[in-house]
């Protein structure tokens, strides 16, 4: 019976995510959590065969505790699950170190699949966003600019992109006002931007929000 990690801070998620797991037959959640730092404690006390991490939770994000991981040199397979389209944040998550990436849309038909794929040793990304990758090895890298910003200017990218003020998005990343902005003219100066309004349309146009 194969043990798994179920970290993501709603419980109703959580129960829905081990029913699914546990209907397949081999395998079993052995453990929860329901922040990003609760994840790396009990990963340090068990051994666990997969974890499904969900990249949004409080005190620490999925993908800081996907780099936590790798700091640390941790091996184990990571499914991270979010409700942010692919277009968002498979690449970066990946490239973290996570095995795969499924929004929780397709979580009831995929998740079974995924988590067997990456506790192979395989990497799991949806029908769609492999067709995506292969497309983007082909287009040009201008227009898609913000894969070269640092995870924490895509942030507040997407979060501007989605109208919200610099006060707000420095109290939701618990970052200053004046850090946000200095995160906002990076942005301007790589995307090649002259304002926000510029940063909104470029994250319409590109999928981001």
């Amino acid at each position: 019976m194969k043990k798994i990690l179920i970290a993501d801070d709603h419980t109703v998620v959580r129960e829905g995510l081990k029913r699914i797991v546990e209907e397949s037959g081999t395998k079993k959640v052995t453990a929860e959590a329901s922040n990003g730092h609760e994840v790396l404690e009990i990963i340090r006390k068990e051994i666990f065969d997969a974890v499904v991490l969900d990249i949004s939770m409080p005190k620490m994000s999925g993908l800081d505790v996907l780099k936590q991981l790798k700091a640390e040199k941790t091996d184990i397979p990571i499914l991270v699950l979010s409700m942010h389209p692919e277009d968002q944040y498979a690449v970066r998550v990946l490239k973290a170190g996570a095995s795969g990436y499924l929004t929780k849309d397709s979580a009831s038909d995929q998740l079974v699949t995924a988590l067997d794929k990456i506790i192979e040793g395989g990497k799991y990304v949806s029908a769609e966003l492999a067709e995506k990758l292969a497309n983007d090895l082909t287009r040009d890298r201008s227009e898609s600019r913000h894969q070269e910003l640092s995870d924490r200017e895509f942030q507040v990218l997407c979060k501007i992109g989605a109208g919200n003020s610099v006060t707000d998005i420095a109290r939701t990343l618990k970052l200053s006002p004046k850090t946000v902005s200095t995160y906002r003219t990076r942005i301007l100066e790589k995307l090649e931007l002259r304002n926000s309004t510029e940063i909104i349309q470029y994250a319409v146009t590109h999928n981001l929000i």
